[in-house]
């Protein structure tokens, strides 16, 4: 009964940003939970590898060139896009800098990706589940920089916070449709997007701060997110997961 709670069997699952980080490991334990994916990003080549594990897992993989950043791209990659049934809404980028030491090119990349990503795959996959009249499922990786703030990444911690707020805005606005929309919201975790800095000594420092004292295992994403993949959150919708290792509790 537990297993099959948390059983992704027969659902369809959009990854964004699935070439690496925590977009491979999310296709990885979809598909061991009986998930079929499709996968967008703008490195083809990265995610024919991420599919060819996929297919390794006996589930299907669909590859779809997308940058979440471009309206058209977007448009396109759902104008053949397979019946979902859940979409992660992963692509992120990050640019550090003080506030007066950015480049405007600097704000608008993070904040296209990270934010405005966000809003054109939802709308899109929201369209076509209205129009079916279907339930859906979205699913927003924001940041513990979403809730609490850190130096030097003023676009990052902007976009992250939007996010927190856009997820409860559509959980709210399209609860009557059935469809629902949470957060999840990683704390320190080594991915392509941080690891030089994270081994850097001011990532080193930030790391001891956490109460764990160390950043977080891939595997200790993987429960919250098949809770919020499956039906056994189907009473949920607008809630913001912290997976943190309680850095969002440590004192000022």
């Amino acid at each position: 009964m537990t297993e099959s709670l948390f059983s992704l069997a027969g659902k369809r699952v959009l990854i964004t940003g699935a070439s690496s980080g925590f977009g491979a490991h999310f296709a990885a334990v979809l598909a061991e939970a009986g998930a079929d994916l499709v996968l967008a990003a703008r490195r083809v080549e990265k995610l024919e590898e991420t599919a060819d594990m996929v297919r390794s897992k006996g589930r299907h993989a669909i590859v779809v060139p997308m940058d979440v950043s471009d309206h058209n791209s977007v448009a396109d990659a759902f104008s053949s896009m397979p019946e979902l049934d859940v979409v992660i809404n992963n692509a992120g980028i990050s640019r550090m800098g003080t506030l007066d030491s950015l480049e405007e090119e600097d704000w608008d990349a993070v904040i296209d990706t990270n934010l405005k990503g966000v809003w054109m795959v939802s709308k899109f996959a929201v369209r076509q589940w209205r129009k079916d009249n279907r339930s859906g499922n979205l699913i927003n990786i924001a940041s513990i920089l979403g809730l609490r703030v850190s130096g030097q990444l003023p676009p990052y911690t902007a976009s992250k916070a939007a996010v927190v707020q856009l997820t409860k805005s559509i959980a709210l606005d399209y609860a009557r449709h059935n469809i629902r929309c949470n957060a999840i919201c990683p704390g320190y975790f080594e991915t392509e997007i941080n690891r030089d800095w994270l081994r850097s000594e001011g990532g080193l420092k930030q790391v001891k701060r956490v109460p764990f004292h160390r950043t977080g295992q891939m595997q200790e994403i993987s429960g919250p997110l098949l809770l919020l993949a499956s039906d056994a959150s189907s009473y949920m919708s607008g809630s913001i997961i912290a997976v943190d290792g309680a850095h969002l509790c440590s004192s000022l």
